[in-house]
C-alpha cells in the first residue's frame, strides 16, 4: 500500500500548481517514500489540471464546489495510509514535510501546522487573520473542546486517511478546517501539532477565502458542535437567575440599596425563567439528535439523561406545572371578581397573573419538548423498529399501526 499521499485541492491555480506539485514529488524522491501527488481539481478552467497530469500528478474532477467538498473527495480518492494535505498557491512549502511524516509514523491520527509557531512572512497573512480572526476563533475551539491547537485553520496538515475517513466530514466550505479538528477532538483522536511557516501566495489574484463570510462559517460551526455552550450552560443562567428573582418578588415588593424592584422586574424574571427552560430543552433535543445522526459520540452522561427523559414523564411534570398554571390562574379571577371586576393596581394582579403565565407556559414547554424527543428517539434498523420505539414512548397505541 502507498504509504502518503500529498494532497492539494485546487481551483484555478495555474500561476502556482506546477512548482508545488514539483516541490512535493522531489521530497517524496528525496525522502524515499511510496507516495503520490493528488490533485482534488474543483472545475478548474485556467489548465491548472493539465499541468499537474503533465507534471506526473495524479488528478481527481470535484464537480461539487467547495473547499471541503474538493478534500472529502481528494480523502476519499487517496491511495496512501497517510495524507498530507495543503493548499497549491505556494504558501506552503511541500519539500519540508518531515515533522508531519515523523508524527504520523509514531501513531499520531492527526497533525497539524502551527503558523504562528513556524513563522508567518510579511504580507502572508492579513492582519486581520492573524491578530484577531484566527487567534478568535482557534482560542474558542480550544474551549470549548479541550483542541491542544494553536492554528486551527492552518492549511497544511496530515493525518491518518483511515482515522479522518472514520469522521464522516461533511463541510462543504472553508469550513471543513474546523469540522477535522472539532470531530477529530471529540472522538478522541490522537492530534499533534508541529511549526510551519507560510509564505505569501504566489497568485496574482485574490484569494478564494471571504474573511467576514468564512469566518462567520467558522463561529457557526464550532457553536453547532458544542450544544452545551450553546443552549445549555447561557439557559442554566437565565433559568437560575431568572428563577430567584421571581420567587423573591412573588411575595412583593423588595428593595436594595434604595432601588424598589417590583412588578416590572416580575415580570421581566418571568421572562428569563422561560427562555432558559427553553434553552435547556434545546440543549436536550440537540444533543438527542447529535447522538442520533452519528455527530457527537455517546457518554455515560448522554446515557443518564436519556434514562431520565421520556415523554411519560415529561407529560406528568408538564401536566403538574399546567394544573398549577390554570389555579393560579383561576386565583386571579377571583381576585379581579372580589374587586367586582373593575380596575385592580398592578401589584394586586401582576403577581398571581405572572405566576400563571410563567406556570402555564412551562407546562406546555414541557409537554412539547417531551413528545418531541421521543420523536427523535426514534430509530429504524428494521421494518418495525421505528414502530417498537414509538409503541414503547407511549406515542403510538399497540396494534393501530396500518389501519
Amino acid at each position: 500500500m502507498t504509504e502518503l499521499t500529498i494532497l492539494m485541492p485546487c481551483l484555478n491555480e495555474a500561476e502556482t500548481i506546477e512548482v508545488c506539485v514539483v516541490k512535493a514529488l522531489r521530497y517524496l524522491d528525496e525522502a524515499g517514500i511510496d507516495g503520490e501527488v493528488l490533485v482534488a481539481d474543483n472545475g478548474s478552467t485556467d489548465g491548472s489540471r493539465d499541468i499537474a497530469e503533465r507534471l506526473g500528478a495524479r488528478v481527481v474532477p470535484v464537480p461539487v464546489r467547495g473547499y471541503g467538498a474538493a478534500l472529502i473527495a481528494g480523502i476519499e480518492a487517496a491511495r496512501g495510509q497517510f495524507v498530507i494535505m495543503g493548499d497549491c498557491d505556494d504558501s506552503y512549502d511541500f519539500s519540508r514535510l518531515d515533522a508531519f511524516v515523523s508524527s504520523l509514523r509514531a501513531g499520531a491520527d492527526l497533525v497539524m501546522g502551527n503558523r504562528f509557531r513556524g513563522g508567518i512572512a510579511s504580507g502572508a497573512m492579513p492582519a486581520l487573520h492573524r491578530y484577531f480572526g484566527n487567534p478568535v476563533l482557534s482560542g474558542i475551539g480550544r474551549i470549548l473542546f479541550g483542541a491542544p491547537v494553536g492554528d486551527f485553520h492552518c492549511g497544511l496538515r496530515g493525518f491518518s486517511r483511515r482515522a479522518i475517513l472514520g469522521l464522516k466530514l461533511s463541510a462543504p466550505g472553508m469550513e471543513f478546517a474546523s469540522e477535522m479538528v472539532i470531530k477529530a477532538s471529540i472522538m478522541g483522536l490522537r492530534i499533534e501539532e508541529v511549526p510551519t511557516t507560510l509564505s505569501p501566495d504566489g497568485r496574482s489574484r485574490p484569494p478564494h477565502l471571504r474573511s467576514w463570510r468564512d469566518g462567520w462559517r467558522h463561529l457557526k460551526l464550532l457553536l453547532s458542535y458544542a450544544p452545551q455552550w450553546l443552549f445549555y450552560y447561557p439557559g442554566l443562567a437565565f433559568l437560575g437567575i431568572g428563577a430567584a428573582i421571581f420567587l423573591a418578588l412573588l411575595g412583593g415588593p423588595v428593595t436594595l440599596g434604595g432601588l424598589t424592584f417590583d412588578t416590572a422586574t416580575l415580570i421581566l424574571a418571568s421572562a428569563l425563567v422561560l427562555v432558559g427552560f427553553q434553552c435547556v430543552c434545546f440543549y436536550a433535543l440537540a444533543r438527542l439528535h447529535s447522538v442520533q445522526a452519528g455527530l457527537l459520540p455517546r457518554t455515560p452522561r448522554f446515557e443518564r439523561l436519556s434514562k431520565t427523559i421520556t415523554v411519560d414523564r415529561c407529560c406528568q411534570v408538564g401536566g403538574m406545572l399546567l394544573l398549577v398554571g390554570i389555579g393560579s390562574a383561576i386565583w386571579s379571577v377571583v381576585i379581579w371578581g372580589r374587586a367586582d371586576f373593575g380596575d385592580l393596581t398592578a401589584s394586586m394582579i401582576a403577581r398571581p397573573a405572572s405566576f400563571a403565565v410563567t406556570c402555564l407556559s412551562l407546562g406546555a414547554q414541557t409537554v412539547m419538548a417531551g413528545f418531541l424527543w421521543g420523536f427523535l428517539g426514534i430509530r429504524s434498523t428494521g421494518p418495525d423498529a421505528g414502530v417498537d420505539a414509538a409503541e414503547s414512548e407511549g406515542l403510538l397505541v399497540p396494534g393501530t399501526v396500518g389501519r
